[in-house]
């Protein structure tokens, strides 16, 4: 869940493997109750199906989504091994840290992973970055947290990081941090679609609670306002529900719940995953640095936006673009790459192509004597940036 200050604190929750229509059928009073206040949709993962941004349903790559606003083509992240990430593509953490050095940040995780690996937390590469406050790898604590067969050693351990996330908001109140439980997804592979796995289920949501409390008693306590989004990292298999890593729709289907408000037309709308990551830095008045904002794949659900979707559909030397229209006012500007080297930490030089009205959804654009095997796509609007790829040979 994201947590903002100043006077909004930002806080984002991942609870692993809970596919949407298991959480919908199973009682959540308290991921409702933040539902009621602002808002609940299903979302998607994986990136765009079939095309070179689709992204394996599974657990790193999923967090890497939220935590970059990319899709793996991009941050690289590919299973939970996490050998190689791509660090040019900033997370929330290092993009905040930039821009306010003094914002103080946290993470509660139930896999250490996600700070040292995802996060990158020292790593020159990664921006050297420091967290505030770390509660995780208890994981790797076998003497506290003995591990046995039945994984009940992750729910105590998902107790432990819960507990002490409620602790420390409640008095200290961090500006940006992270919570992720694993629980549910661990008994969703042990048992699938099953009474252990709905148990699970309500089991995050009590944990949910107590964060949720504490957020609650400071905001009553202070002038500082709040946004928490809780969401997956996947969805599981339509079979049995033990698995996940593969593009069916069941796989695909993650879910947001946020106390945010007013939530613009893009929640609810082909809302995805990586959306949370823009929206979460809009919502703390953060700007993203022009170069990082022209990768993201996400668009913010909050406040005003222009455009998403951006589609282009290759015929020969013609090619057409598409996006879906948020606004009727202004233009959108667009742009060609013949290079990647952002991905290499470099520059790209964009060219400026082609000029549309913002409502009109669409534009040619011809490619004739393009020196060139690969194509970014790059859409500027008033409110909003998009971008797509195109492969050329």
């Amino acid at each position: 869940m994201p947590i903002i200050r100043l006077v909004s604190e930002k806080r984002f929750i991942i609870l692993d493997g809970i596919s949407a229509d298991a959480l919908e059928n199973t009682e959540t009073p308290f991921i409702d109750e933040i539902s009621k206040k602002g808002g609940y949709t299903r979302a998607y993962t994986g990136g765009a199906k079939g095309t070179f941004s689709e992204s394996p349903t599974v657990s790193a790559v999923g967090y890497n989504h939220v935590l970059t606003g990319t899709w793996s083509n991009k941050h690289n992240v590919w299973d939970n091994d996490i050998e190689n990430p791509n660090y040019h593509y900033w997370n929330i953490f290092r993009i905040a840290k930039s821009n306010n050095p003094s914002l103080r940040t946290a993470i509660f995780s139930t896999w250490l992973d996600n700070r040292t690996k995802l996060i990158g937390e020292g790593l020159e590469v990664a921006g050297s970055i420091k967290l505030d406050y770390t509660f995780d790898g208890f994981e790797l604590d076998e003497n506290k947290f003995p591990h046995t067969a039945d994984r009940k050693f992750i729910l105590d351990i998902d107790e432990h990081v819960s507990t002490e996330a409620a602790r420390y908001i409640q008095e200290n109140g961090p500006d940006l941090s992270w919570v992720y439980l694993e629980y549910t997804d661990d008994m969703g592979h042990l048992y699938g679609d099953s009474p252990q796995y709905s148990d699970a289920i309500k089991k995050a949501d009590e944990q949910v609670g107590k964060i949720w409390k504490a957020i609650q008693s400071r905001e009553a306590n202070t002038k500082e306002q709040w946004m928490i989004v809780i969401t997956t990292d996947h969805g599981r298999d339509a079979e049995t529900g033990k698995n996940h890593g593969g593009q069916s729709d069941r796989e695909r289907t993650v879910w947001i719940s946020t106390n945010s408000k007013p939530l613009n037309k893009r929640f609810g709308n082909q809302t995805a995953a990586v959306d949370i990551m823009p929206s979460i830095l809009r919502h703390m008045n953060i700007p993203i640095p022009e170069n990082i904002e022209n990768e993201l794949d996400g668009v913010p659900f909050i406040g005003t936006i222009s455009v998403a979707d951006l589609k282009a559909n290759r015929d020969n030397e013609k090619i057409h673009l598409t996006w879906k229209s948020y606004s009727a006012k202004g233009k959108a500007k667009i742009y060609i790459s013949t290079s990647n080297d952002f991905g290499k930490g470099l520059t790209d030089h964009y060219e400026l192509v082609a000029q549309k009205r913002v409502s009109k959804g669409n534009c040619d654009l011809t490619i004739k004597n393009v020196n060139a095997d690969f194509l970014k796509i790059l859409l500027k609007a008033p409110h909003n940036s998009i971008n797509t790829w195109v492969q050329l040979k």
